[in-house]
């Protein structure tokens, strides 16, 4: 039989340095370089945004949404999306004419590994029927509400589960 592995925890010498704290990355595991060139990257991108772009942010801008903010070309990981809203885990593209499908559907993927619901819309959708959009995006953010309900409400009662089973062992 295999022996059981326990959890260990080191006692700290006062002679040891401790490890240097990751001040970028977020937990993302990115270099700083890289980091600096994705915020530069973003930073342009906000001085020269597309018309679509620039017409969506006009509406988040003039829309009371409290508590949900949308941040504009946002960093997040290692990836830049067009809207982000942190609280919601939210994240909305534009798909704009010759834009690298492939790429796109890798970030996608990426960061709907980390628990990001990524939106993707039609650059032309945005010109010609804004107010469908914004439609499309106000269910978006409902269903991503009732989701972090859902997982809330799922984690209290696991919580709640976890302390009445000590308490009987006790």
């Amino acid at each position: 039989m295999t022996e059981r592995k326990k959890l260990e925890l080191r006692v700290p010498s006062e002679d040891a340095e401790a490890p240097e704290l990751k001040k970028k990355g977020r937990g993302w595991e990115i270099s700083e370089a890289r980091l600096d060139n994705l915020h530069d990257q973003a930073r342009k991108l906000r001085r020269h945004s597309s018309e679509a772009h620039k017409a969506l942010a006009a509406k988040f801008t003039a829309a009371d949404m409290e508590p949900y903010t949308f941040k504009r070309h946002a960093v997040v990981g290692s990836a830049i999306v067009d809207f982000n809203c942190h609280k919601l885990g939210m994240a909305i593209v534009i798909d704009e004419e010759g834009q690298n499908e492939t790429l796109a559907k890798r970030r996608d993927k990426s960061l709907e590994s980390v628990g990001i619901r990524v939106m993707r819309i039609k650059a032309s959708d945005i010109l010609e029927n804004i107010d469908d959009v914004l439609k499309r995006i106000t269910a978006g953010m409902r269903m991503r509400i009732g989701d972090k309900k859902q997982a809330r409400a799922a984690h209290g009662k696991q919580m709640r589960e976890g302390r009445v089973g000590r308490e009987r062992r006790d």
